[in-house]
């Protein structure tokens, strides 16, 4: 592992970043059940899964390079 080493290393943090905030939108979801306003339920309804819909799309695309990475020092 020449110069993946440092790349993989930055992947896997922002990965657990991208967890973090899928975490953090699934817990925002449950918390917006518990509002009684309806307009503030909408705003943080959809904000929460918009939080969770990025993060994931991230997750999916950070784990996807890191197997390119993976792969790719594995072949040499």
């Amino acid at each position: 592992m020449e110069k993946t080493s440092p790349w993989l290393a930055i992947l896997v943090v922002l990965a657990l970043i991208a967890i973090f905030f899928i975490l953090f939108g699934i817990n925002l979801l449950y918390m917006a059940y518990q509002i009684s306003e309806p307009f503030s339920f909408i705003m943080t309804f959809f904000a929460s899964n918009l939080i969770i819909l990025i993060s994931c799309t991230l997750l999916l695309i950070f784990i996807v390079n890191m197997v390119k990475n993976v792969r790719k020092t594995t072949q040499k």
